[in-house]
């Protein structure tokens, strides 16, 4: 290899104090200032040398990727230390070898170990490192002074012979401070070298997240391995690191650290000023605590430590203030579901020593077999049971069949609902031929039974209670209280109420009357929201499985309002036609003993549904549609309700009698009032063909849509018909043919209710939201759709 390709070095001028100060930090293995390697020979003769030193670039601001492996050129030199100024200008340096070399934990090895790299060289042969410069060819090197000899390394240009540089010191300081580390014996030595290698990392000029990780992992190790800290330390300790865990998340051991400081000095000020800032960044930016469940831990134990506090959980809504910010929006959107994963892990623990529970009585076992699965985690808290009985002492056996219950006085219903009074809260048993065999079925089989259902399979169940100890007791009522203040948020409410839905906690928490009391604040927000997305999460994720509104609902282990919140819960999901007829005959099904006795007291919600179903026709068994209007006219209210729908129900018989025109057009500007007062006006049961293209009209007129029983085709073209019309249409027209939604609100939401009218074969969506899935989507699930536009809309 040619000239160029070499390299110079000497010995260290006093002008490269910038490179040999960290390098003079402390160590334990050497706490005394000493002078630099080669610092006795005469500075006169380096500087008469044919080489010089290169400034170093990171002090100017330049910042470095940490290398752990490259290709560069390698040339040893062998000498006694005195003679490398003449070593350095002989042609013996033209002897340069290439290789990739890789710079591990310990040492810098070669992918090919052979020539220079034969053996990987360990950093703590390393006595010196200096990057070099020459004056007659200036090329990019670096200087390793080992015992007996230098090892060149030649960069192409200067930016990477500067990040050889820094990558090859900070890899041989964090060796030096992980082995010296590794076994301390003078602690207050150990807390000045944690200062010195915080500073190191702060100050490198290597820019990688590894950088500030390293000294998080020795020091975390160095902890785990030395439990025995008085509390002193473990502070003075914590203070060290927290300039390093401002960007940085702590690693698990020291997590661990963390909670352990927490549980025995929650009113310690570090807790306020060092861990207040780490959990913040946790919860902003955390993305997933199943890969760090410790991080999760450590933001549990630190909002108990907030509890402890003067003030309480005055302190835990300020700092959950704090963590949403002023405004009406938080701009963070992990926060919420880091905070409700936090919540559920910490209610989860409360009740853990109950789901590992190994009590072999009847009761217990029954609960376990049927409404439990084992959990591998030791409990941090302990739990009793208290029963209102004492336990037989006698074997296991099978629990005794359920006592004939009577039917409700004045409401025979058929099938009759069985009401019984358990602990003064009503509750419905639905029973069916699959329910009862469910019941009888053997614990433990392939479908796993309602915790309701576990609960009532035998009387003496019913009055099993949960008591949790007086710290188990705390931690609910804290994250009770923090579900409770993230449901007040408005920006917040939707995605909680989504992440709620498909009922997170422990079916033990749902038996236990004091949680699903506490609870109950958020149901009650969500039920009072206007916003479809939020409450619509009351219902099940999906068919088969509970909701919010089955357990908050008469005869839902958490009833405890004689159906107050069941009648809200209603009234939303009514009133935004969310899939009305579909809703209706769930409530038929599964719900119509309760909304019967509370329009037997006055409930106007329930009176409207009860008319509701007999107007849709929902009730099919005349028994049951006689004794409806029964309780309607037992109450001043459901009179007058039944009264207006016998007026309506002659209205429609009118309107629906076979007569009148086939087509019909109205005027433009025409609003719902007109089309109302028109269709009042005679017979259109042979009304075939509607037009209200370019009137006034909204969804409001759906009401009035779904009563014409031949209509086929539709215009509602650049009208205000939106997409809870198009949910009301959807349910009662389905031999409509022809339907135009041109230049209409309508969007997505809407648009997928029309996938369950099979009549369709022209649809046109022209100029509206629609996007290229759902067009997508509604071709697939209408197979006689022939004519479409979609013109000017995404799917275009």
């Amino acid at each position: 290899m040619d000239s160029n390709g070499s390299g110079g070095g000497g010995e260290l001028p006093n002008n490269s104090q910038s490179y040999q100060s960290e390098e003079s930090k402390p160590l334990l293995e050497d706490t005394s200032s000493a002078p630099p390697e080669g610092g006795n020979n005469n500075s006169g003769k380096t500087s008469a040398g044919p080489c010089r030193r290169a400034a170093l670039l990171g002090g100017c601001g330049m910042r470095y990727k940490l290398l752990q492996e490259g290709d560069i050129q390698v040339c040893v030199v062998k000498h006694p230390r005195t003679f490398l100024s003449k070593i350095l200008t002989s042609k013996f340096l033209r002897r340069w070898e290439p290789h990739h070399l890789s710079l591990g934990d310990s040492s810098l090895s070669s992918a090919t170990p052979t020539g220079y790299m034969e053996s990987p060289l360990s950093y703590s042969a390393i006595e010196d490192l200096q990057p070099l410069s020459w004056d007659n060819a200036p090329k990019y090197c670096l200087q390793l002074s080992v015992p007996g000899g230098t090892v060149l390394l030649q960069a192409a240009n200067s930016y990477l012979r500067d990040q050889w540089f820094h990558s090859l010191q900070w890899k041989k300081k964090i060796y030096k401070y992980r082995k010296v580390l590794k076994n301390p014996t003078r602690w207050e030595v150990v807390l000045k070298e944690i200062r010195a290698l915080v500073d190191m990392a702060l100050t490198s000029p290597l820019q990688d997240e590894s950088i500030q990780q390293a000294p998080l992992h020795i020091i975390s190790t160095l902890l785990s391995e030395n439990t025995n800290l008085s509390a002193q330390e473990h502070e003075n300790i914590i203070v060290a690191i927290a300039p390093l865990l401002e960007n940085n998340h702590p690693p698990p051991d020291l997590c661990e650290f963390f909670c352990k400081h927490c549980r025995e000095r929650p009113r310690s000020m570090v807790v306020i000023e060092v861990f207040t800032p780490v959990v913040q960044r946790i919860l902003k930016h955390n993305m997933d605590f199943g890969k760090c469940p410790r991080l999760r831990l450590f933001t549990q134990e630190y909002i108990l430590a907030l509890n402890e506090l003067n003030g309480g959980m005055e302190v835990v809504k300020k700092f959950v203030h704090s963590m949403h910010g002023p405004t009406g929006q938080c701009p963070h959107p992990r926060v919420l579901p880091n905070l409700v994963a936090v919540c559920l892990a910490a209610i989860y623990s409360c009740y853990e020593e109950f789901i590992n529970s190994r009590d072999n009585s009847p009761s217990l076992k029954e609960i376990r077999n049927g409404c439990q699965q084992q959990s591998e985690r030791k409990p941090p808290l302990p739990l009793r049971l208290l029963r209102s009985e004492l336990e037989s002492p006698d074997p296991p056996v099978a629990p005794p069949p359920l006592p004939p219950l009577a039917p409700l006085p004045s409401l025979p219903l058929s099938p009759p609902p069985s009401i019984v009074n358990s602990s003064e809260i009503l509750v419905e048993l639905e029973r069916n031929n699959n329910t009862a065999n469910k019941l009888k079925g053997p614990a433990g089989g392939d479908s796993e039974p309602n915790l309701i259902d576990c609960l009532l399979v035998s009387p003496t169940l019913s009055a099993l209670s949960i008591q949790l100890p007086a710290q188990a007791d705390r931690v609910l009522g804290c994250f009770a209280l923090i579900l409770k203040m993230l449901s007040d948020y408005d920006d917040w409410r939707p995605a909680l109420a989504s992440l709620l839905q498909p009922i997170p906690f422990p079916k033990e928490a749902l038996a236990h009357a004091k949680f699903t009391k506490e609870l109950k604040y958020v149901i009650q927000r969500f039920a009072e929201d206007p916003r479809q997305e939020v409450h619509s999460c009351l219902l099940s994720v999906r068919s088969g499985k509970d909701g919010w509104f089955q357990l908050y609902s008469p005869g839902g282990m958490a009833c405890d309002d004689d159906g107050e919140l069941f009648a809200s819960m209603v009234h939303i999901l009514m009133g935004s036609c969310y899939k009305t007829k579909k809703f209706l005959l769930s409530l038929a099904e599964n719900k119509l003993g309760p909304c019967m006795l509370l329009a037997l007291r006055g409930n106007q919600t329930m009176v409207e549904i009860l008319c509701l179903m007999l107007e849709y026709n929902i009730i099919e068994n005349k028994d049951t549609q006689l004794q409806i209007i029964s309780t309607l006219e037992s109450t001043q209210v459901g009179l007058r309700m039944y009264e207006q729908l016998c007026d309506r129900q002659r209205e429609l018989k009118e309107l629906q009698r076979k007569g009148g025109p086939t087509r019909l057009t109205l005027p433009s500007k025409s609003t719902d009032a007109d089309l109302a007062r028109l269709l009042s006006s005679g017979s259109f049961g042979n009304l075939e063909n509607l037009s209200l293209a370019f009137t006034n009209v909204t969804s409001a007129c759906a009401e009035q849509l779904i009563k014409l029983p031949s209509l086929k085709q539709l215009n509602l073209w650049s009208t205000q018909f939106g997409d809870a019309g198009l949910r009301l249409l959807s349910e009662h027209l389905a031999s409509l043919q022809v339907l135009n939604l041109c230049e209409t609100p309508v969007t997505d939401a809407g648009l997928l209710a029309l996938s369950s009218m099979k009549s369709l074969c022209s649809l046109n969506m022209n100029s509206t939201k629609l996007s290229a899935d759902t067009y997508e989507d509604l071709k697939a699930k209408l197979p006689n759709l022939k004519e479409v536009d979609v013109r000017y809309t995404e799917a275009w």
